[in-house]
Order: C-alpha cells, then sequence, then structure tokens
C-alpha cells in the first residue's frame, strides 16, 4: 500500500482490464497475469450474494504464492454518456475486522441520509436513506455531480457551496436549512454534519456527510418562538377587538393559512360573565385572517354573530375545555365544510382544500371568553397532537390579554360614567360671564384621570371658577375627584377668600391621605385653581395650588400668562397659599385649563403654551368656537392625559344697575334707606318687589346698626336676582334661632329667610356682609 492504492478495473462481463502496482504488491499477480483473464479466476471461494448487492465487503481472494488472501473490496460503478455502467473500479484494502464490516453496514443501514462525495462533488457512496431521499437508486447517482440530480435553487447551491467549502479548506462544519427534497412532497428542516475523509497518509480524499431530519425539532422549536412572540405581540393596547386581531396576525400564516376569534357577547359588554347555556351556542366574530386576500373564505363576516350547534368544532372546544382537531376523511370535519359552505357558497372555492381544523377555547382565570378556530389548506401537514398542546397554551395565554382588555374596558367605562356624573352637566344661569367648556378622557393605557372643573355662582353676582387635576386614573382618581369637588362647593358657599380655600382644601387631602391605610393613597394629591370673579368691580381674584397660571387676553390685545405663584400641591401641607387681583376690562377672555393641553412628554412646554396664547387671539363666532380652536390647535396628537378646558368672557355691571349708600349708625334713619330703596326700585321698574325689599333692607340694615359697627353700607345689585346687601365692620356673623312667643325681637331673619329665594353671610376684609336675593320676573 505504500507504492499506491489496490484498484482493479472490471468490465461489465467480468474481465480485468486494468490492475494497479498496489494491486500487485497485496495479490502477488501482476499486470500481465491477470489482465484479460475473468475475475473470478482470482477468488478463493464464493461471493455471498448481500455482498454483490451492497458492492462491499470482505472477499477472500488466491495469493500467487496459492495462500488464501482475505481483503476488504469496494466496487464502484463507471457510467457511460447515457447512465448506464460500462464497468466497475474495485479498491481493495488489506483483510478488515468485523469491525469494518459493521461499519460498512451501519453506514447503509443508518436512519439519516448518508453519502460520500469526491472533491470535485461527485457522489462515491450512497447510504439507503440518502437514496429514499433522492428518489432514486444509488447506482443513477454514483459518479455523477451534485448539481446534476437536483433542481437548480438557491438552496441546491448553498449545499453544493459547504461541500466545496469542505473540499477546499479540510475542516467539518454544520449547518442547519428548511428546504425540500426530491422525494419528499414537502419542505423539511435538516441538520447536516460535513467532515473531510483521509486516507492513511492524511490527504484529503473525500468529503462526507450526515443529515438528520429535525422537522419535528424545527416545528417544536417554532411553536415555542410563537409562544414567546405572543407574550410581547398581544395585549399591546388593551382594546378587546385590537387584542383579538393581533392574535390572528400571530397564527395565520405561520400555523394556520386560516383563523378566527369569536368571542361571547358578553365579553364585549360591562356585564359580569353568565352561565354557558346549553344547546346551540352564540358568539359574535371580532377577528379573522387568510392567507388569501380579504378573507374570501370566512362564512362569518366581522361584527356578526353566529349560532354553534353543540356537535360542532366550537361548541365541543367551549364544553369539553380543551382543543378539538379535525382532519378530513372525518365525518364531524366533513359537516362542518358543508355547513361553511352552505352559509357562504361565494367562498366555497376558497375553501378547496382544507384538510385540518383545531378549535381551542379561550379561557381566562377558570371564565370562558371564546373561541379561536385555526384551518389549514396549503399548509401541507394536519393538526396533530403536538399542536393541540399548543393551542391550549396559546389558548391560556393570549385569553389573559383579551381578559385585560375587557377589564381594563369595564374599569375605564365605569370611571368615565363616575367622572361625567360628578362633572357639571348644564353650567348654573348667571350674568357675570359668558362660559364655554370641554372635557376630554384620556385614550392612554393608564385610564381615565381625576380632571375636573366648575363654575359657582357666589353672593353679590360673584361667580368661582374651579379647575382641578386628581394625581393618577382610573376609578380612585374619579372618586377623588368628586370629593374634592364637593369640597370645593362647601366652601365656597362659606365664601372664603381664594387662598383661604386653598387651605381648608390642602387639609383635606391630608386628612384623606390619612383615613386610607392603603399603599397607593400614599401618592394622594392634586392641583387646583380658584378664581372669583365680581362682576361690580370688575376684579379676578385667584389662587392656585401647584396648578397651571391661567391665560388672560383683553379687549383688543394679546393673550398672556398670567404671572402669579403656584403654591404648592394639594397634600403637601403646612405651606401658604398666595391670592392675587386682577382688573379685567369688560370682555376680556380667561382660559383655566388642565396640564394635558400643554405637557406631553415629547413636547416643549414654552412651544404649547405660546401655541395657546396665540389660539387664543384667533378670531371666532362665539365662545363655543374658540374652546374648539384651543383644542384643534393646542392639544396634543395622542394626548396622554385628560384635558379640561374652562374659557369665560367676563362682563360687568354697570352703576346703572348697582345703588350704594352710606348708613349712620343711627336707627332713626331707618325710614330713611327703606324709602331710598323703594325709590331705586321704582326706578328699575320692580315695584312689585318693593315690599319685600323695603322689609328686607329694613331687618338688614337695624341689625347692623344695633349688632354690627359702623361703617355700615347699604347696596342693592339688579342682576338675574334683586341682590340686597348691608356691610359693617363687625365680624360676628347673624344664624337664625326660634323666637318664644314672648320674645320682642329673633324674627327678623326668619322673614328674610321665608320671603327671599336665599341669604346668607361673607367676611370681608373689613368684616362681614349679609346678603339676601330675590327672584325677578322675566323680561
Amino acid at each position: 500500500m505504500k507504492h499506491g492504492a489496490a484498484v482493479a478495473v472490471i468490465d461489465v462481463l467480468g474481465t480485468v482490464t486494468g490492475w494497479s502496482e498496489g494491486a500487485r504488491l497485496l495479490t502477488g499477480h501482476s499486470a500481465g497475469d491477470v489482465v484479460g483473464r475473468p475475475a473470478t479466476d482470482l477468488l478463493a471461494g464464493n461471493v455471498p450474494g448481500e455482498l454483490l448487492a451492497a458492492r462491499a465487503g470482505t472477499v477472500a481472494l488466491r495469493h500467487r504464492d496459492g495462500q488464501r488472501v482475505e481483503l476488504a473490496l469496494t466496487a464502484s460503478p463507471v457510467l457511460g454518456p447515457d447512465g448506464e455502467a460500462m464497468g466497475f473500479v474495485v479498491t481493495a484494502g488489506p483483510p478488515g475486522s468485523a469491525a469494518t464490516a459493521l461499519a460498512a453496514q451501519a453506514f447503509q443501514q443508518a436512519s439519516m441520509s448518508m453519502s460520500v462525495f469526491d472533491l470535485q462533488q461527485r457522489y462515491l457512496r450512497v447510504n439507503a436513506a440518502a437514496c429514499h431521499v433522492m428518489g432514486v437508486p444509488e447506482e443513477v447517482l454514483l459518479g455523477r455531480h451534485f448539481l446534476e440530480t437536483v433542481e437548480d435553487a438557491p438552496h441546491s447551491r448553498g449545499f453544493l457551496a459547504h461541500l466545496r467549502q469542505v473540499a477546499e479548506t479540510g475542516q467539518s462544519l454544520r449547518y442547519e436549512s428548511f428546504t425540500g427534497a426530491p422525494a419528499l412532497n414537502r419542505e423539511h428542516a435538516w441538520t447536516t454534519e460535513m467532515w473531510p475523509l483521509r486516507d492513511p497518509s492524511g490527504t484529503q480524499t473525500a468529503v462526507a456527510l450526515a443529515s438528520f431530519d429535525s422537522s419535528d425539532q424545527y416545528w417544536a422549536r417554532q411553536r415555542l418562538a410563537l409562544l414567546n412572540e405572543a407574550a410581547a405581540a398581544i395585549g399591546t393596547t388593551l382594546d378587546v377587538v385590537r387584542t383579538a386581531e393581533e392574535l390572528i396576525e400571530l397564527l395565520v400564516p405561520r400555523y394556520a393559512d386560516f383563523a378566527a376569534v369569536d368571542l361571547l357577547d358578553w365579553v364585549l359588554g360591562a356585564d359580569e360573565p353568565p352561565m354557558i347555556p346549553a344547546g346551540d351556542l352564540v358568539m359574535r366574530r371580532v377577528a379573522h385572517g387568510s392567507t388569501r386576500e380579504g378573507d374570501p373564505g370566512a362564512a362569518v363576516h366581522l361584527g356578526e354573530t353566529e349560532v354553534y350547534p353543540p356537535d360542532s368544532p366550537s361548541s365541543r372546544a367551549l364544553s369539553e375545555s380543551h382543543a378539538v382537531l379535525g382532519q378530513a376523511g372525518e365525518p364531524e370535519f366533513a359537516e362542518w365544510l358543508a355547513e361553511r359552505n352552505a352559509r357562504s357558497p361565494r367562498g366555497r372555492p376558497f375553501r378547496l382544500g382544507a384538510h385540518s381544523l383545531i378549535a381551542v377555547p379561550l379561557r381566562a382565570r377558570g371564565t370562558t371568553l371564546g373561541v379561536a378556530i385555526c384551518v389549514r389548506m396549503a399548509h401541507p401537514d394536519g393538526y396533530g397532537p403536538d399542536d393541540a398542546v399548543f393551542a391550549e397554551e396559546l389558548g391560556s395565554r393570549a385569553p389573559v390579554c383579551i381578559d385585560n382588555a375587557r377589564r381594563f374596558e369595564r374599569e375605564r367605562s365605569t370611571a368615565l360614567a363616575l367622572q361625567h356624573s360628578l362633572l357639571p352637566r348644564g353650567l348654573p344661569g348667571q350674568a357675570a360671564l359668558d362660559v364655554a367648556h370641554r372635557y376630554l378622557p384620556c385614550g392612554s393605557l393608564a385610564g381615565i384621570g381625576g380632571d375636573w372643573f366648575d363654575v359657582i355662582p357666589l353672593s353679590g353676582g360673584r361667580v368661582a371658577l374651579v379647575v382641578g387635576d386628581v394625581v393618577g386614573h382610573g376609578i380612585q382618581s374619579s372618586a377623588t375627584m368628586g370629593r374634592l369637588r364637593t369640597a370645593v362647593r362647601t366652601l365656597a358657599d362659606v365664601d372664603l377668600p381664594p387662598d383661604e380655600l386653598l387651605t381648608h382644601l390642602d387639609d383635606l387631602v391630608v386628612h384623606l391621605a390619612a383615613e386610607d391605610s392603603r399603599e397607593e393613597v400614599a401618592e394622594l394629591g392634586a392641583t387646583c385653581l380658584y378664581a372669583v370673579y365680581d362682576p361690580v368691580s370688575r376684579r379676578l381674584a385667584l389662587a392656585a395650588a401647584g396648578h397651571p397660571a391661567p391665560a388672560v387676553v383683553l379687549p383688543g390685545g394679546t393673550a398672556e400668562i398670567v404671572p402669579m405663584t403656584a403654591g404648592p400641591p394639594l397634600g403637601v401641607g403646612g405651606l401658604p397659599f398666595e391670592a392675587m387681583e386682577l382688573d379685567l376690562p369688560e370682555g376680556s377672555v380667561v382660559a383655566l385649563y388642565t396640564d394635558g393641553l400643554l405637557e406631553d412628554r415629547d413636547r416643549d412646554l414654552d412651544g404649547a403654551t405660546d401655541a395657546l396664547c396665540q389660539a387664543l387671539t384667533t378670531p371666532a363666532g362665539s365662545l363655543d368656537a374658540l374652546c374648539d380652536s384651543v383644542l384643534k390647535d393646542v392639544m396634543p396628537d395622542q394626548p396622554g392625559d385628560d384635558i379640561a378646558l374652562l374659557l369665560v368672557r367676563t362682563r360687568a355691571l354697570g352703576a346703572d344697575r348697582v345703588a350704594t349708600w352710606d348708613v349712620p349708625p343711627d336707627p332713626a334713619e331707618v325710614a330713611v334707606f327703606r324709602q331710598a330703596a323703594g325709590e331705586q326700585l321704582t326706578a328699575w321698574g320692580l315695584e312689585e318687589a318693593a315690599f319685600v325689599t323695603e322689609l328686607v333692607v329694613s331687618e338688614l340694615v337695624t341689625n347692623a346698626i344695633r349688632y354690627g359697627e359702623p361703617p355700615i353700607k347699604l347696596r342693592l345689585i339688579r342682576d338675574r336676582a334683586l341682590i340686597c346687601e348691608v356691610s359693617d365692620a363687625s365680624s360676628t356673623s347673624p344664624h337664625l334661632r326660634r323666637a318664644n312667643a314672648n320674645d320682642e325681637g329673633g324674627r327678623g331673619l326668619l322673614l328674610i329667610a321665608q320671603l327671599t329665594q336665599r341669604w346668607g353671610s361673607r367676611q370681608t376684609g373689613r368684616g362681614k356682609t349679609i346678603w339676601a336675593e330675590q327672584t325677578l320676573p322675566e323680561t
């Protein structure tokens, strides 16, 4: 073997036509002794039939000196132009062991596809599994170049490139591919090992390979990848329908050629889950998808309901609580397909080739939500047990997202209904201001916030304006907003100045946080802006607790943000609030808003503020139109928070609607001012109100002289109501009491309370003011 390989060439008749030096050294026969003679003359016994079939094995030859020599022979056919064998090249080696024979058998009988190529990528050996994959016997492949035996496709050229790489580098490699094969009716996943073959001298002589069909592992990985992808791809919006659509997008086309999601009707509403009824089941189609554009094979249109009989795959999946498989050839599958075709005859051509389906129940937290059904048509493999396991796993993950979306929609609807019930539905009538407002709940995943606004009529024709924002989102924020709004209305009735009102409101928020031990209440807080406009003095008093300052547009001027100190947010406690006053000409526009109008994650706050000021100066036919214009020009494209906007245009009560007198502290003067009030009513054309007004003036002026301190003032205001006010320097407020039968006084305030629409008192910087209002006939 040191002088070359032992090789002999034998023609199809069995005659030796070639003999190598290696063969002479191994057998002792020279070329002249054997060329032209039958090869059987060299045998020392019969050749087993299995050896002839395998063309490899151990054969006994007769050495020239007469001794018996056991040699390992391998025969390779020599093909002619027409592919027919013209002879064989037989290589021989020293006598092999039983292990060598076993190795040959292992190669031939291996379950994986194994082949040997020469360094020019021609077939040298092919085992039975490889022949099955290629669909031809070994003799058709031996001696032919690889590309001559396969289609000219990218995967074939890739395989050839790897063969060449091993032949050129002598380095082993492994690679994975997903391709078809000549004798297989679909694509398979292959894991291929290629390595160089070397002779005893270390010279590379061939390339061997083994390909393992890893389709089962491949599809298992694909299913696992789908499950992992589902965690990120499903449930991104907390919208029930969109969540179902995301499930369909995940399934088609990788897992199904057609897929649909049908949900029980209650899932799309705010009701609690009912018991699943026996018999026919009604579900609503919320999403479907197909590999064919437009879903032409869908028998149920989106939004429609479908009645599923008890023996249908969908009903069975829900009643049995596990995936239901169906295959072509089964009666149940044929009935299902016939029912689909009967319901939607136009889709019949698009259902041709449907051969497998799987229906999986959608369950979350022990509650059944609906069913998903997948159908395969172009996909060659039918659904099997592994697919059922995957479908049930996906059917336990995706429904949680759907249920989360359902719960979110339910909580959002509840919070929105609660908030709308707490916000003012119709603003009270008053003459001091023209009012327009807008409230827009956010559509973010955080839920409804706690923004609110209010317009509160006060005594003396004044009006309180409130805008606030509770930290957080959801039902709790809406409930907290309702409590704060009620508190503001209560404190406004006391007629506290803006800074004092916010101080009391701050104490309330601190108490609310202290009363509730839950952790989230530690984050309880709010901002608030409280302002009071007086149409007589035309002054606006305001104070803020961590809230954005309002914008003011003077008649004929530009819009500016009011330069005020915002103060700490409500709930901080222990810090003061600062009030300020503005003189506003009649016709001024004041804009109060919550931070959702301006603030956004990717937005410059100064730029948004400039946009607000510019929008407020845009000509508009009405205050309502200006509201819409401001929202259009200033609101973020996708608001992440609620938006409350309150626009007011100021009015003024001129001197012709207000009468004021200084009252000396003399009881004898009471009659004089009672007469003066009557004369003023006559001038206003309100003679019918004179009797009650004179009685009110007499009582209030008498009480101020008797129990108050000078200076004393009497003021009549003709607004939507007739207002009588008496002010003095005393801070002591009167109160109703029930007079005894023998008491000389104590009945005046009770009489005023019975004769007027409402009455009350408020503290001022110089004492107090007692007031009473009477309704006026509509003119």
